[in-house]
Formats: structure tokens, sequence, C-alpha cells
């Protein structure tokens, strides 16, 4: 099915950015974090050293599948609404959603919708200008600010509360999320091709923890250090480093300007293979409704706020 092509804007509220910056640690956060991290390490050197190639194999799949499940799922199909998708498709990057398990797919949404509405501002559950740290992980180890609270409130979320799928994840938590990101996975390499638990409980971690890392980098890096084309007013830029590693979120300095667009960029589709999926799927009647941005759009909002000298036509 063919792209929409739209205009639209997103209402924001002044917040500011330049409130005491107070943490109130969560030490239970801090434990489990840096479990998670120790066994990472460890499946860094189990990977290359002791399991079997299969298992390097069916993890480097899993850790794509899994990043799709945000990339496409949760991010571009739920949380900005620029596309629609049957109900299988939904199912489907439901469970990968799962398989990354990046807390549950409603908690995730309503604070990406958060953090786009009050970008970069104390309102933003990982604001950019606390520094580099907390917008990529600090902000998961300390309790949130008031004004992520006070605001968090005020998101629209009854199309996700309403959706039969996202209530299944939800309500069913544990359970879905306990099975497709650490039971199956780790499970699956044992009995197809007799690896050990200990090879396969540890590259899977390993797993997860490169699928965190990638999706923090969004909000890290994509925050940080790259380009401003599409608006230099913004702390959101251009990265093709994060373009490559969290399949095709880089191209942040444009998503930020508009959110609605199915590619999340203008160029890059090289380095963008959310996009391709999502192309695939649409030939295929599986997804549509896809919205794109007009090309007068983007070229009058570069005009009016974009950096044109370092414009990114990657």
């Amino acid at each position: 099915m063919t792209s929409q092509s739209i205009e639209h804007t997103e209402d924001s509220d002044d917040v500011t950015i330049c409130a005491p910056r107070k943490y109130d640690i969560v030490f239970s956060n801090i434990f489990k974090y840096t479990v998670l991290h120790i066994f990472a390490f460890y499946g860094i050197y189990v990977v290359l050293t002791k399991a079997k190639w299969q298992t390097f194999v069916f993890n480097y799949i899993t850790t794509y599948l899994s990043a799709f499940g945000v990339t496409i799922g949760a991010h571009r199909l739920w949380a900005h609404k620029s596309f629609k998708a049957t109900m299988p498709v939904q199912i489907v990057l439901m469970l990968m959603n799962s398989l990354a398990f990046q807390s549950t797919a409603f908690v995730w949404i309503r604070d990406h919708r958060l953090h786009h509405k009050y970008s970069d501002t104390d309102a933003d559950p990982y604001n950019a200008s606390r520094g580099f740290f907390f917008s990529h992980i600090g902000w998961l180890l300390v309790r949130k600010h008031p004004l992520v609270l006070k605001k968090g409130k005020t998101v629209d979320m009854s199309d996700i509360y309403n959706n039969p799928v996202l209530k299944f994840q939800q309500k069913y938590a544990i359970v879905v999320i306990g099975l497709c990101c650490y039971i199956i996975p780790t499970y699956i390499p044992i009995y197809l091709w007799n690896e050990t638990f200990s090879n396969s409980f540890y590259a899977n971690i390993l797993r997860h923890v490169i699928t965190l890392h990638a999706t923090f980098s969004v909000n890290s890096v994509a925050h940080l250090f790259g380009t401003k084309p599409y608006d230099k007013n913004i702390k959101a830029v251009q990265t093709l480093f994060v373009a490559f590693i969290s399949n095709g979120e880089g191209y942040h300095n444009y998503h930020h300007v508009f959110p609605w667009d199915y590619r999340a960029a203008e160029f890059g589709g090289w380095l963008n293979p959310s996009k391709w999926i999502i192309d695939v799927l649409a030939k295929y009647g599986l997804v549509y409704d896809l919205k794109i941005a007009p090309k007068r759009l983007i070229s009058a909002r570069i005009e009016r706020t974009g950096d044109e000298n370092l414009f990114d036509k990657h």
C-alpha cells in the first residue's frame, strides 16, 4: 500500500530545563543492572571461547529480532502511530518486543511520548540536559523527576491501553517476557544443538544487554554528538553510528522534527533496516497507512530552523 504524505505538528508545553539536579538513587536497580552487566561481560568470553558457532549465530539473529520489536513495534507503530498493522503482525511484534525486554510496551511508549513532548527538559524521562550517563542509563538508576511523574499523567495513552495485544503483554508480563526474553532463547540452543546451559544462558544475557545499549544510545549519543540539518535549536542529532547499531534510529534530528514519519529519516535507507521491513510488509498488505512527511514540508523546515551547511544526505 502506498504511503500517505501528511503534515502534522505536536504540542509542547514549556518545562524548565534548569531545575536543581537531585538524584534519589534506587539501589535495587543499581544491583540489578550491575549483575546484568557482569553476566554480559562473561557472556563475551563465553561466545568467543566456549559457545558453539550455532549459538553465536542464533544470538546474532535474536539480537536483531528483539531490536525490531522496539524500533518497528514499540517505537514507530505504537508510540508514534506512523503506520497501522494487522493483528498477526502486532502479535509478532509484541513477542519480539518481549524478547527485547525494555519494560512492558505500556511503560516504554508512555516514557517515549513524554520524551518527545518535553524533550531534554526535566519532564523528559531520559533528559539529555543532565549529561551523557544520565540519558544513557543513569535515568534507570534513580527515581523519576517529579515533573516526569506529573506530566506522565497527562500523556494520552488511550490507544495503547485499548490495544488487545499490548493489554495481553501487560497483564501477563512476567510470563510473556520471562518466556520470550530468558527461558525460550536459553533453551533453544540446548535442545537443538546440545549447547550447555551455562553457555546458552550467558550468551543470551549478552544479547539482551547489547539490545539495551543500542536503544540507550538513541537517548544519549543521538542527543549529544552529531549534526542538526533539520532543526539546530534542539538537542537531537543525526548520527550514522547510532543508525548502524539501532536498526535506523540514528537520524534523530529528523525524527524529532517529524516523529510521525514511519521512515524516521529522510535519507539513509541503506542504514535503516526497520524501514525496509515496513516497506516489505506494506507490499503484502500486512501493514498499511504509512505516514510520510512531504518534501515541501521538509524543505520549508530546513529553511526555517535547519543548518543547511550541515545537511546530512547519507
